[in-house]
């Protein structure tokens, strides 16, 4: 059998090495997300692929120390498509493992060469496949076929998330994929503290909708009723950004928008089916 990095082994692999960003904490709004999905709660077997996660390792060890809290078994697996990348994430996996880092030393991460294929050891499935700011840079009519390529990995009942968010990770959007490939929701996740208008979302929307925020489209009058209700509830602000967002959202809702997960509008996010918001 060929090894992980013999010339056949590439040959396999599905996808283009892209810019490959990488910041400490930047995707821990999709991670907490995660962590108390049922996806990752019921999952038979607690393996989460970090696809994609660029020139640090450093997602993957945030993503497995943060779904730990509520899965201690998960396993996380970082996937690369640049050797150059998976041999520098190794070099700190080292690190982690002498207990030179922040990061428990028996962490149970690691990492291989892959791309949308998500080649997985011994036959596994994934409960999740977290793909962040990687078709960010692919054109919108490719998002398909990646999205059925990478959600083949995943176990029954397991989850795609595939996403955007600024180098900060204060402004996220990302689209949750069935095992099916099918969409079923987008979440929009906001720093609350000095957010002046929640369309600011509309730059870092997964390329399925990035270049669909124009008038006619769901994606567009979305956003124009989510600013809208933001500013009608400026009253409230006194009592803090957070309460402003609720009421915000609670209008969104009441004029007839299907949002979910009312639980995580204190987060600052907003969850709606899929259907509410697809191109048109």
């Amino acid at each position: 059998m060929a090894s992980a990095r013999s010339p056949a082994a590439r040959a396999t692999r599905v996808g283009r090495i892209t810019r490959g960003t990488t910041g400490t904490n930047r995707l821990r709004r999709v991670d907490r997300w995660i962590a108390r999905h049922p996806a990752l709660r019921r999952a038979e077997d607690a393996l989460v692929v970090d696809l994609g996660f660029g020139a640090s390792g450093v997602t993957a060890f945030e993503l497995q120390a943060r779904l730990a809290r509520s899965r201690p078994d998960v396993e996380v697996l970082g996937l690369e498509i640049d050797p150059a990348r998976v041999a520098r994430a190794e070099e700190q996996l080292t690190a982690v493992r002498a207990g030179e880092t922040p990061f428990a030393p028996g962490a149970a991460v690691s990492f291989a060469l892959g791309g949308f294929e998500v080649p997985l050891p011994g036959g596994r499935r994934a409960a999740v496949v977290r793909a962040f700011n990687v078709l960010r840079q692919y054109d919108e009519p490719e998002v398909a076929a990646a999205w059925t390529a990478m959600s083949s990995a995943l176990a029954p009942g397991g989850l795609l998330v595939e996403g955007t968010c600024d180098e900060l990770g204060r402004i996220a959007t990302w689209v949750a994929i069935g095992d099916d490939g099918m969409p079923r929701t987008l979440t929009i996740s906001l720093r609350l503290a000095g957010l002046t208008h929640p369309s600011i979302a509309a730059e870092r929307l997964p390329k399925a909708l990035i270049h669909r925020n124009v008038p006619g489209e769901r994606v567009h009058a979305l956003l124009r009723a989510l600013d809208a209700k933001w500013d009608r509830a400026a009253g409230v602000s006194p009592f803090g950004p957070v309460e402003r967002w609720r009421t915000a959202v609670g209008a969104v809702e009441a004029s007839g928008w299907p949002v979910l997960e009312r639980s995580r509008w204190r987060l600052g996010e907003l969850t709606l089916p899929w259907d509410a918001v697809a191109p048109r």
